[in-house]
């Protein structure tokens, strides 16, 4: 009986319709664009056409009411231009001088919240307000700590016994300052950033500090509590554990916070704008030591009204930032996904 039922299933005749399909392929079902219909009107919108308008934009001379097709003649005068290269020096000093302190800050800080302590939320919490915190308001609050004269940084240092500075109006390059006072001559190529950028750093690594908190603390969430028990039974010390294998396995949560603080410190600007304003300098003082790329095409457009001569300058940071990224993804993309 059971050989007859299976005979007969098999001898029935195939749907001929479901057979045509399946040598069509899958069928398109046209009804699920409508779910993401939205999605790209918000993309093509806001972040294709402006982009396009720029590449437009960069190709044109005159005024903002005006314009005439220029070429290539705005790349040309930006990478010719001397003040371009010295906005790009102060940028690479700016992230050189938050990237790194912010995440080995972070590790740190984030390795030590993730212990069992008391209070724990509570420190975390406290160390992630600053991100959330409006950056223009913090960064002019800052800008008060700065003040040569009632501020609270030069209070500090006197407590050391170091002379008051005058912060964010003080051109000379850090390491110029500390070789005066111990008396030693530094020459002008290792003078460093300006005092004044020094501030903005610090700023800027206390604000961002929260971000590289949290991330770090997801990732070390991620990693299997195991791995540190068998360690501990093996006889590892705490820097053991720490050293071979908290930063390892860690490695793409690393990868992940580099890339996206880099890309943010290249393109910073709102507190930059708010503390030399609140300094009452000209933007991107004193003597143009804290005049970044976007500072800079930030003054060609609003100052200058070279709006073409802006977009070219938006288009070469772009492109310096896409190609940094691709650079950060081709050395060290394996490493984070094989950790």
């Amino acid at each position: 009986m059971i050989a007859q039922d299976e005979s007969r299933r098999t001898a029935q005749p195939k749907d001929p319709h479901a057979a045509l399909a399946r040598a069509r392929g899958p069928r398109v079902q046209w009804f699920a664009y409508l779910y993401i219909l939205p999605a790209f009107l918000i993309i093509g919108i806001f972040h294709i056409l402006p982009v396009g308008y720029a590449l437009w934009l960069s190709l044109q001379s005159g005024t903002v009411r005006r314009f005439q097709f220029a070429g290539l003649d705005n790349y040309v005068r930006a990478l010719t231009a001397p003040e371009f290269w010295s906005a790009l020096q102060t940028t690479l000093f700016y992230t050189l001088g938050t990237v790194p302190f912010t995440m080995a800050l972070g590790l740190g800080i984030a390795y030590l919240l993730f212990q069992k302590i008391r209070g724990r939320s509570v420190y975390r919490t406290i160390y992630f307000m600053p991100y959330i915190i409006s950056t223009v308001a913090s960064a002019i609050v800052w800008a008060w700590v700065f003040d040569p004269r009632t501020g609270l940084a030069n209070y500090a240092l006197a407590l050391f016994g170091i002379p008051a500075q005058q912060w964010l109006i003080e051109p000379t390059g850090i390491f110029k300052l500390i070789g005066e006072s111990l008396q030693i001559g530094v020459p002008g190529w290792a003078e460093g950033p300006s005092l004044a950028l020094v501030g903005i750093m610090i700023f800027a690594v206390w604000q961002a500090l929260g971000f590289s908190v949290v991330i770090f603390l997801a990732g070390l969430g991620n990693i299997n509590v195991e791995v540190y028990e068998a360690a501990r039974i093996d006889g590892a010390t705490g820097w053991q554990v720490f050293r071979y294998i908290t930063i390892p396995l860690l490695a793409p949560t690393t990868f992940f916070i580099l890339v996206i603080s880099l890309i943010f410190s290249l393109q910073a600007f709102n507190h930059i704008f708010a503390m030399n304003r609140s300094a009452a300098q000209q933007l991107g003082g004193p003597l143009g030591t804290t005049r970044t790329l976007s500072i800079f095409m930030f003054q060609a457009l609003y100052e200058q009204n070279r709006a073409g001569y802006a977009s070219a300058i938006a288009v070469l940071l772009s492109l310096m930032i896409l190609g940094l990224t691709l650079l950060q993804f081709r050395v060290l993309g394996n490493r984070g996904e094989n950790a």
